[in-house]
């Protein structure tokens, strides 16, 4: 029986597919121990582009969130900054990946997680986009992505080293470091050595053993990380994407 932490019981419906932004929502559920009920969202086959989801997330993106609020109703989340974020200002009261509202530490997550949000995200993004799927290959793109990549990673390697501490704001493992997880992970798959970065690796590795990492990583699918490391699964699984990638840019 998952533990709740408000008087609330959740009716938590979590639409998502495995990436590292969908897997960022299943990682803060299965860390606050909250029962959800999860919806496949096939982005290959276009499901995120149907009403019955615009109406969740107008921007037509996963991952998406729906709950009863506190009045009854029920309230949407998208964006993956602002689910994380309402996950825990109504179901983390004990502060289990977070911090007390208004505390210094709870504004150092936030920098954190917008960092995360508004760099190595879309950075990274973009860098498995010119790396992997671009139909032509643009030297210019994939080293400026890359290149990126690595300045913000050199960012989070410095500032690991020189806090001391186990997770990214302290010795508690919070939305931050969940948030930026499931992109440090399959840094091969965009062109950038994890190596370079010890003192990040190791982070990436303790986050890894977490429990609830281990069972959000997979949700809906399986975590596909070790296939990513086989040249074969790379081709295919670039190619597979590629194509519906340049397809739906033509709708």
């Amino acid at each position: 029986m998952a533990v709740v932490f408000n008087e609330n019981i959740p009716d938590i419906n979590l639409y998502t597919t495995q990436t590292p932004n969908g897997i960022k929502i299943s990682i803060t559920l299965e860390e606050l121990g909250l029962n959800y009920k999860v919806h496949k969202v096939d982005i290959s086959k276009g499901d995120q582009k149907k009403d019955s989801f615009l109406e969740i997330n107008p921007n037509g993106r996963i991952p998406a969130l729906t709950d009863t609020f506190i009045d009854g109703k029920t309230i949407r989340l998208f964006e993956s900054g602002s689910i994380m974020q309402y996950l825990v200002e109504q179901y983390d009261t004990k502060h289990v990946i977070s911090y007390p509202r208004g505390s210094r530490e709870s504004y150092e997550v936030n920098n954190w997680l917008f960092f995360l949000n508004a760099g190595v995200g879309p950075m990274q993004g973009q860098a498995n986009h010119f790396f992997r799927y671009a139909p032509e290959k643009i030297e210019y793109g994939i080293n400026r992505y890359i290149n990126e990549t690595k300045r913000l990673y050199g960012v989070l390697d410095k500032h690991l080293a020189s806090a001391k501490s186990e997770y990214l704001v302290g010795n508690k493992c919070t939305i931050a470091d969940i948030a930026h997880w499931g992109w440090i992970t399959i840094s091969m798959w965009s062109g950038v050595e994890i190596n370079e970065f010890p003192h990040l690796k190791a982070w990436e590795e303790r986050m890894a053993k977490r429990p609830a990492v281990l069972r959000g990583k997979n949700v809906p699918d399986p975590h596909p990380k070790e296939k990513m490391m086989d040249k074969e699964y790379q081709e295919q699984a670039a190619k597979k994407a590629r194509e519906w990638i340049m397809a739906d840019q033509k709708k």
